[in-house]
């Protein structure tokens, strides 16, 4: 960080200046109302994820939050993964601006499991570290997001490890008391440090019927480009970073019942050139990172979902509420590389994967509340290689991972929810999970080929406990497995990964084993919510990279996986708002986290322990929020601090063109944001991030982080 920056003191002390200014601005403009009328954010935020029941987040004896509708509204945020960057132990690494991977506690890629109204955005193909496949999620397309900490297989199965997000889709919202009723919005945005214009549109068409049942459609699509990224007053423009994406979402709601209603959704986001900058000649070196030799290197990303969901509650008899779903889902994914021989080389694969689920609820009596049912999902995967030139025998083999494969994955679940006494609520799971992985084209370390089958399973449990302590204030404690079977990219990957080590087949690979521990306490009292909470997950037989001290024939180094990585992961959670004054929040966020594992050396030969992958750095963020009696205005400061990033594995250490040496430095950067409602149909959001124009890099990304960046964004109702 240069010496000219900031100290924190300093910015604080400015944010509560801009804090204090914006509302003399906004009271010009609201109109005095009765402040029982006035809307606000609503203390109790319901969430499902915690439990796969509705429930108050504060009463869940989980760490979950919730990015609400209005978060993203006035955080404008371009991607999936940035909406959800302020919050405890996560941590948003992006390879380039459109390769969003949330660490959420220590762990990233398929050890986070990503939800869509409840169905798998995972697959048998997600690679291991950071991968890119959760920016294909448009976050305009979302009314909000709830992030579960910690492992939660018993709940959800594989890849629950480090944490379950689920983001749940918009819907229609405008009904009349009878017959037709129709209208829409119009959204922009732009960034000018990312030369960002998006506009989405919104068509809404409902129906209600003389009996009160409703029908609702929403139809919304998307445009976003955006161009190269500039760095901080260092930094400048960093070439090679734009690309464009495209979504389309259509969601139809049907009531057939006042407790019955079925639910059709289909959506496609498409991500055209996305470039992996820090592997070409383009990247920017940062603090001593050095620069690819590729001459290209960018994805297409397209993915596609359609399913079909009932639901239906109040029901009589044994089962008091059903859940059931079918789904298809589409991933598809191209890179065109160009060497530094200028050879030309395409990659892509395809994965079709057929998902079902069936949920019950039942109140047991004396046995407490009960859920329970199955899911199911079924991967095809297609994968294939081309380069221009004269062909090599090995090519039609397969492309990154096998081709003419399938994955299967069955659980069997079971949670109870069981009050123990007066102020003491316990929550017991279990889950029987099976995969299968089944691939006839595999190219193997002597690129000849072969083809594999394996299969796993595992049960899976949780024990979580509530306890209140006084009116506003419990907590929680508990112990949760978590659960990863072997996927498709694991037993069969060949690619180019990190930067430039060549990754080969390897089947014969156990499941991996997780244990964790959690303790916190929650508060929420009039002026003053908050939480705090400890946790530690054990590591047992995580399927880790290491070099075999081979080369392939271009001279990069050859790296394998095994079931190898032994350690752990802890933390500590702490987040809070604080009224100071009226309408005035003091808010803030703090974790810590550290984390030890054993691994091979450089020379796959000699098993040592060391740190764990990409690290969090102990992150700061405190800041103010101000709305006004009416509101129609509010603004939001803050200040983010990251100490340096230096505990690094051996991994980290040959990822040169992400991670310096020594490690990443710390940065400060602050954020000013503004928002009025002009009036009846028209919001209005401002924000200048990066104020001071630091020049940083979030540890493991491979482009530094915006510069001083203003953002604007509209949106109109009709």
């Amino acid at each position: 960080m240069p010496t000219s920056s900031p100290q924190p003191i300093s910015l604080i002390l400015a944010a509560a200046v801009a804090a204090s200014w914006c509302p003399s601005i906004c009271r010009a403009q609201g109109t005095a109302q009765d402040p029982a009328a006035v809307p606000q954010n609503p203390a109790t935020k319901v969430v499902v994820t915690a439990s796969r029941t509705e429930q108050d987040a504060f009463d869940a004896p989980r760490s979950i939050d919730v990015v609400s509708s209005d978060d993203l509204a006035r955080g404008q945020f371009r991607s999936l993964p940035q909406a959800m960057r302020q919050l405890p132990s996560l941590m948003i690494q992006e390879t380039a601006p459109g390769q969003g991977s949330p660490f959420l506690r220590g762990f990233t890629g398929y050890n986070n499991l990503l939800l869509i109204d409840g169905i798998r955005l995972n697959n048998s193909t997600f690679r291991s570290g950071p991968n890119q496949y959760w920016s294909t999620i448009d976050p305009l397309s979302l009314d909000r997001i709830e992030v579960l900490r910690g492992p939660a297989s018993a709940l959800y199965g594989s890849d629950a490890v480090g944490g379950t997000v689920q983001v749940f889709t918009k819907s229609a919202d405008r009904f009349a008391s009878q017959g037709v009723a129709y209208g829409g919005a119009l959204l922009g945005r732009y960034g000018s440090a990312e030369d960002s214009p998006t506009v989405r549109g919104e068509l809404q068409v409902s129906l209600t019927r003389d009996d009160g049942l409703r029908t609702g459609v929403l139809l919304g699509g998307d445009a976003r480009e955006l161009g190269d990224i500039e760095g901080g007053r260092a930094t400048g423009l960093q070439p090679n970073t734009q690309h464009s994406e495209t979504a389309i979402d259509l969601k139809i709601e049907h009531w057939l019942a006042t407790d019955t209603k079925l639910v059709f959704l289909h959506q496609e986001m498409a991500q055209n050139n996305v470039p992996r900058t820090h592997a070409t000649i383009f990247g920017e070196s940062y603090a001593g990172t050095t620069v690819g030799t590729d001459l290209q290197r960018d994805l297409d990303q397209n993915r596609r979902l359609t399913y079909l969901q009932l639901h239906k509650t109040g029901m009589l008899g044994p089962v008091q509420a059903m859940h059931l779903s079918l789904s298809w889902q589409t991933q598809r994914e191209l890179e065109d590389r160009i060497t530094s021989a200028n050879s030309e080389r395409w990659q892509a694969f395809e994965v079709g994967t057929v998902g079902a689920f069936a949920q019950f609820e039942s109140d047991a009596g004396s046995l407490g509340r009960l859920t329970y049912g199955l899911d199911y999902y079924h991967d095809n995967v297609n994968s294939w290689f081309r380069r221009s030139g004269t062909p090599q025998a090995s090519d039609p083999i397969q492309g990154q991972v096998a081709n003419d494969a399938s994955y299967d994955l069955l659980g069997v679940f079971v949670q109870d929810e069981l009050p123990i006494s007066d102020g003491l609520q316990a929550q017991f799971g279990l889950r029987y999970t099976w995969a299968e992985a089944d691939a006839d084209s595999v190219r193997d370390p002597s690129n000849a080929k072969i083809a594999l089958g394996d299969s796993w399973d595992a049960l899976t449990a949780n024990v979580h406990l509530r306890a209140t302590v006084a009116a506003g204030w419990n907590v929680f404690g508990g112990v949760s497995q978590g659960f990863r079977a072997p996927s498709l990219s694991d037993l069969s990957s060949f690619e180019v990964a990190r930067s430039g080590e060549q990754e080969v087949p390897t089947p014969g690979l156990q499941e991996e084993q997780y244990l964790g521990y959690e303790v916190g306490t929650k508060v929420r009292r009039e002026s003053l919510s908050g939480q705090l909470a400890w946790y530690y997950t054990d590591i047992e037989d995580q399927i880790l990279r290491f070099p075999t001290g081979a080369t392939n024939a271009s001279g990069q180094p050859i790296v394998t996986k095994a079931n190898v990585g032994e350690g752990y992961v802890q933390g500590i959670e702490l987040q809070y708002g604080w009224d100071l004054l009226t309408r005035t929040t003091l808010f803030g966020v703090n974790s810590w986290q550290y984390g030890r594992i054993s691994n091979f050396n450089n020379n796959g030969t000699v098993r040592g322990e060391e740190f764990v992958s990409r690290l969090m750095p102990f992150t700061t963020i405190v800041g103010l929020r101000w709305e006004d009696i009416a509101g129609r205005c509010h603004a939001v400061t803050e200040v983010v601090r990251a100490e340096d990033a230096d505990k690094t594995s051996a991994g980290d250490n040959r990822d040169t063109q992400r991670i310096p040496p020594g490690g990443t430095p710390g940065y400060t950067t602050w954020n000013l944001r503004c928002g009025w409602q002009l009036d009846d149909r028209t919001d209005l959001e401002l924000a200048c991030e990066n104020i001071t124009d630091v020049d940083y890099r979030v540890h493991g990304s491979g482009s530094n982080g915006l510069g001083r960046n203003f953002v604007i964004g509209m949106r109109v109702v009709f």
